[in-house]
């Protein structure tokens, strides 16, 4: 190997020899193969290796090991970080293009931390939600204009046929997360927690497992371009079909699962060949129109009977307004806006981090102009792609969102600390992997209880904030941009986000 072919680590293992009792666990539990153990069971690493997952770190019984970033000593440049030339010199010895995952890490401006809720005084006071009740439950789907009622049998019932809704106790959804892409432990986890709140997780584009068979009526079911495990039986077996056109992570582009991801269950599951790499076209082959869309969402709703919603997936970019003006106008009954902070499995770096637009300005520009053509009624609005908190929930339903997905909080819930080397297959928490002996690390009832106490917190934040505007029912809260204002945001961005200034 020339000198030219050779990296500094990213990372440096230091072990405490004084306090290391030689155990092996973290020789054991590390998926990257990061540490050894030599004849005398001295630990020694393997610094080329090491991701900084930290399961070495959490897995120590004495706490011997630390991770650090590998101690460089390039010299300062702010125009060529150490990152483009690292970069650089791998390209240069692969030829390939460069992965990542999870979302978008790069430092653009967080529109959400530059916005601030309000909070009532003293003519309107506010809400105590332990003493009064809060309406935070959600209806996911199309709401008439008006209802027409009449009297029968000694009651009022509807005259209108409406059209299916899905009730959720939360306005939360976990977001599409395919398997394969995750373990099926980590799909179970989801569901089990999704109908334990009362609300949805997303299979992803990777076909329904039939161990998930019992949570259908918490179970949105993805369409892709790959139609990966796609069957009538498949769609009839869920809450509400989804339509994936794009994602947040990688707009413009398909989808990759490579081969070693596929084994028997993946196989199965998604109806290809064992150790077949799964590749989704970046288009739909049957959809290059509006009216094509709206012809696959028809066909959907017929094959189930017209009895579930159908949504549309769509990733945040610059003309996101009119396209989903279109979307609702297609007969969408939801659309899933994804900002370019969305998580992802594997995408190529280079689309990651320089195609898309923030979620927070997509929300506002499709919740006005679907106002504006009112047909806002038509289609619930789901935000993704960078929730990170509560309050980043409560932002995002009163700049025009409906509901919010968490994918990436939902993993770190379970246990990933966000080492983005989702797409080697090596995860240690048992999470992004296929490998038996590192899936089985994920308990799923552990992990679901995680996730429900995650989103009773979140649901019991959101009553508070809620409280604190002087508002009872979620209605009141969503596209209630007069709720909040922004801190130093430029005149274009407020703009497009319907927010005043603060101080205003």
């Amino acid at each position: 190997m020339s000198v030219l072919d050779k990296l500094l680590p990213e990372f440096f293992i230091k072990v405490d020899r004084e306090v290391c009792i030689k155990c092996g666990q973290c020789v054991k539990n590390c998926g990257f193969s990061a540490l050894m153990q030599d004849k005398d069971k001295n630990v020694k690493p393997i610094h080329e290796k090491c991701v900084a997952c930290q399961r070495c770190m959490y897995i120590c019984p004495t706490k011997a090991i630390q991770i650090i970033k590998f101690p460089g000593t390039q010299k300062h440049n702010d125009y060529w970080k150490p990152e483009y030339i690292k970069n650089i010199k791998k390209q240069a010895n692969s030829g390939g293009i460069l992965l990542t995952a999870a979302g978008n890490d790069k430092p653009y401006p967080v529109i959400f931390d530059r916005l601030l809720l309000d909070a009532c005084q003293v003519t309107n006071p506010s809400i105590d939600p332990l003493r009064e009740p809060m309406e935070i439950i959600s209806y996911l789907g199309e709401k008439p204009i008006d209802i027409s009622l009449e009297f029968r049998d000694n009651k009022y019932v509807l005259k209108d046929n409406i059209k299916p809704n899905i009730k959720l106790n939360s306005p939360i959804i976990f977001a599409a997360m395919s398997y394969g892409a995750i373990s099926l432990n980590a799909h179970k986890a989801l569901a089990k927690a999704a109908r334990e709140c009362g609300i949805l997780m997303n299979t992803g584009e990777g076909g329904l497992h039939k161990d998930l068979y019992e949570y259908s009526d918490n179970i949105i079911v993805q369409v892709a371009s790959g139609r990966f495990g796609v069957s009538p039986e498949y769609l009839k077996r869920a809450a509400a079909i989804e339509i994936k056109i794009g994602q947040g992570a990688k707009p413009g582009i398909g989808g990759h699962l490579p081969g070693y991801k596929v084994d028997n269950e993946v196989s199965s599951t998604r109806m290809i060949p064992k150790g077949t790499d799964a590749l989704s076209p970046a288009p739909h082959h049957d959809i290059y129109s509006i009216e094509d869309l709206a012809q696959l969402i028809a066909s959907l709703k017929e094959t189930v009977d017209y009895s579930k919603p159908v949504g549309v997936k769509i990733a945040a970019v610059h003309n996101i307004a009119a396209i989903a003006s279109g979307v609702a106008r297609a007969d969408a009954d939801y659309i899933v806006i994804d900002g370019f902070r969305g998580g992802t499995g594997a995408a190529p770096a280079m689309i990651r981090d320089h195609i898309g637009i923030p979620i927070e300005l997509a929300i506002a520009a499709v919740d006005d102009r679907l106002r504006k053509e009112k047909i806002r009624n038509k289609v619930s609005i789901v935000a993704a792609g960078g929730i990170r908190h509560a309050a980043d929930m409560a932002k995002a339903l009163a700049l025009g969102a409906d509901f919010v997905t968490i994918g990436t909080v939902a993993l770190i819930a379970m246990g990933c600390t966000l080492c983005q080397k989702c797409y080697t297959g090596n995860c240690s928490w048992g999470i992004a992997t296929q490998r038996p002996e590192l899936v089985e690390r994920l308990n799923p009832d552990e992990a679901s209880k995680k996730l429900i106490n995650l989103i009773r917190g979140w649901s019991l934040e959101l009553k508070e904030i809620m409280g604190a505007l002087g508002i009872n029912a979620i209605e009141s809260l969503v596209g209630n941009r007069e709720r909040l204002r922004a801190l130093e945001l430029s005149r274009e961005t407020l703009e497009v986000l319907g927010v005043k200034p603060a101080g205003r």
